[in-house]
């Protein structure tokens, strides 16, 4: 995949954001970009006891994550920080995303990689986002 001079790239998991930008022309070459605060959310009822239909504490404490990291990049696309957004994500926490989006996002996204790739060195996202 080729990405343009600019692009934003989030790298998510349950637990962690990590925020790039391309700064290669011709090349993928990614700088770090300062993380946003992502709030504490609770997701699902709140007051519900985890059985088994219902999420663990840990799973709703991912799914919250996520839904504080869509409205952080949201936010991002919405006051004009990015013109190009790539996602790259563990896929359940991509799901949990996508849900979130709002359409002027869901229209700068140039792609999205189902990897959990938070633990990576830049290389080794560079590479994957090559191989994609």
């Amino acid at each position: 995949m080729k990405l343009t001079k600019g692009t934003l790239v989030a790298v998510v998991d349950g637990e962690k954001l990590v925020l790039f930008e391309n700064t290669g022309a011709q090349e993928i070459e990614l700088t770090a970009k300062p993380v946003p605060a992502i709030p504490e959310r609770a997701s699902g009822a709140p007051g519900r006891n985890s059985g088994g239909s219902n999420p663990d504490n840990d799973t709703q404490a991912e799914d919250g994550f996520a839904v504080g990291v869509a409205d952080a990049l949201n936010h991002m696309v919405l006051t004009h920080r990015t013109e190009s957004l790539l996602v790259i994500a563990a896929p359940k926490t991509l799901g949990q995303l996508r849900k979130g989006w709002h359409k002027e996002t869901e229209a700068r996204l140039v792609g999205e990689i189902a990897k959990d790739l938070t633990g990576h060195s830049t290389d080794q996202i560079a590479a994957a986002i090559d191989k994609a």
